[in-house]
């Protein structure tokens, strides 16, 4: 089976307009997002809207396409990179351009669930630390039949707990939370991105949710290594401290 990353980056983000390039521990975000990848995969490409990535990209050495400036997500705009790669990968996987601790073993159980035929979608799930984190709308959590398949994903908290006050529900289910990294077989991939938004993925804002009101199955795989995404100059700040921390523990 062949495996192909696709790595969306775009320069004009909300909270962090440039944060592909902006500077961590020396090197430009988007750079720790490629070597991490390439690292694992045969073959990785940023995809971009901006030409200061993609000279950014090329000057590392990378890969990088150029694509629309309208996409709604980064789902669309791996899909139209891999027309104009002309890939002919079985699997393809998107690693957001915010996320420069992606683990080799992270990569590797994503690449690993397509050994099952049945797996259309990949993603991973960690379990939380805390409640305090399972509270958190903007830390979406996943429920999993026993299979391992994905039943919902939601920013509220699930499921349910009944019977017990919420400061004792930590103890009494494993919550799961989602780190948004996925892989895509690549028919799927092209069939998913023709798909209208749906209404959980409206009321969500979780595009995931498209794809199972549409019969898609999501097989989640399970990590537990840490990562750190950035959204924002404070979690690039945040980064750069768990970066050190990364370095101190190898030098020890």
């Amino acid at each position: 089976m062949k495996f192909i990353g696709i790595i969306p980056a775009r320069y004009a983000s909300t909270r962090f307009p440039g944060k592909p390039l902006a500077v961590l521990g020396g090197k430009p975000v988007i750079q720790r997002v490629y070597e991490q990848v390439i690292q694992c995969l045969p073959e990785a490409y940023v995809a971009t809207d901006d030409d200061r990535i993609r000279q950014t990209v090329e000057a590392f050495g990378g890969k990088a396409v150029m694509t629309r400036a309208d996409h709604k997500s980064g789902t669309d705009r791996i899909e139209e990179a891999c027309g104009i790669i002309g890939t002919d990968a079985d699997v393809v996987i998107n690693v957001q351009g915010d996320e420069p601790f992606i683990h080799r073993s992270q990569i590797e159980t994503l690449c690993q669930l397509f050994d099952d035929p049945q797996t259309q979608i990949g993603t991973l799930g960690k379990r939380f630390a805390t409640m305090d984190e399972v509270r958190n709308p903007n830390s979406p959590k996943i429920v999993c039949d026993r299979r391992g398949f994905a039943l919902y994903f939601s920013r509220s908290v699930i499921p349910f707990v009944r019977g017990k006050e919420q400061n004792e529900w930590f103890g009494s289910y494993p919550f799961l939370k989602h780190l948004g990294v996925y892989a895509y077989r690549r028919e799927v991939l092209h069939e998913v991105t023709q798909l209208s938004q749906s209404p959980l993925e409206l009321a969500e804002s979780l595009e995931q949710l498209r794809w199972l009101e549409n019969g898609y199955r999501i097989r989640v795989g399970l990590t537990d290594v840490e990562t750190v995404g950035i959204d924002t100059p404070d979690d690039l700040r945040r980064a750069e401290l768990f970066l050190k921390d990364k370095i101190f523990c190898l030098q020890k």
